[in-house]
């Protein structure tokens, strides 16, 4: 049953006129006309009575105007989802990540990503790093994000570098220095981050290159963590620019370091599709924020 005929008979319904039904659907008269004559000849009984000029449902006409209403309504409602999927207006958004970006990047960029599109919604998992990048090929997450090195056969990766800076206790007897190096460093109390094994081996690496020595008290699995540790004073820190940002309430003093550390991470998606209109639009939020920090 052709939809075009239900909508002129709909019209006509509700407008009790087929010049008033014409006008509202744009086309002419005749072709109203035209319409119910066919949709009369489909479902093979009257759908109005014609006297006087006007059109006037039949009682069996309003039964199957009820069940054409519904039917449109449908329609209608299809209509609308078509256009928010295709605006990035509807859906769900799976999301990957490793702690670092799921606590100090992603909690603002998913607000304000949902806040634009009521019709989204999100799912945040996290998990390490070299979790994430194994996942991806059994389960169904739109994008990853992951602390490098990651494997890219089955996946499209971008790659961010951020300089990571030093961080320190408020009242901390180096908090008036203005940049901070390993030989300022060397013995104070640290709060090492000990599950990024390229963060580890990078800053080992310049201090030993200074011949200056780190005195790990603390080994911390996530960068929150060592904000938190350095807040309540167990030593100072080196962490990427967005975590110490994101706990910059806690009171900490922030100061670039050199020689420069760099953190890197990826993100990416699965190389066999291309990313859906939703992961797409997420996709240049994260850029603009992870292409600031570097």
């Amino acid at each position: 049953m052709d939809v075009k005929l239900l909508e002129a008979f709909r019209a006509v319904v509700d407008s009790r006129s087929v010049t008033a039904a014409a006008q509202a659907l744009g086309i002419t008269q005749p072709a109203v006309s035209v319409q119910i004559a066919k949709l009369e000849e489909s479902v093979g009984f009257p759908l109005f009575e014609r006297a006087g000029g006007r059109l006037k449902p039949t009682p069996e006409g309003m039964l199957f105007y009820t069940e054409a209403s519904r039917v449109l309504g449908e329609f209608d409602r299809l209509a609308a989802t078509t256009v928010q999927i295709r605006e990035g207006q509807s859906g769900r958004l799976v999301i990957a990540s490793h702690p670092a970006a799921a606590i100090s990047i992603l909690p603002a960029l998913v607000a304000a990503f949902v806040a634009e599109r009521p019709g989204v919604s999100v799912r945040l998992v996290s998990r390490h790093s070299d979790v994430v990048s194994q996942l991806l090929p059994t389960e169904g997450y739109d994008l990853g994000i992951a602390e490098l090195p990651v494997d890219e056969t089955d996946v499209r990766l971008v790659r961010y570098q951020m300089r990571c800076v030093a961080i320190l206790p408020p009242r901390h007897a180096l908090a008036s220095r203005k940049l901070l190096t390993p030989a300022l460093l060397s013995g104070q109390p640290m709060v090492a981050p000990a599950r990024s094994p390229q963060m580890l081996s990078r800053v080992y690496g310049t201090f030993a290159g200074a011949d200056a020595q780190i005195n790990a008290v603390v080994e911390a699995e996530f960068f929150a963590s060592c904000c938190a540790l350095v807040a309540a004073g167990t030593g100072w820190s080196l962490v990427d620019p967005l975590s110490a940002q994101s706990f910059s309430h806690l009171g900490l003093v922030t100061r670039p370091f050199e020689p420069a550390v760099m953190y890197e991470i990826g993100v990416f998606h699965r190389r066999d599709r291309e990313p859906s209109v939703l992961a797409a639009a997420f996709l240049e939020l994260l850029d603009a924020k992870l292409g600031s920090a570097r």
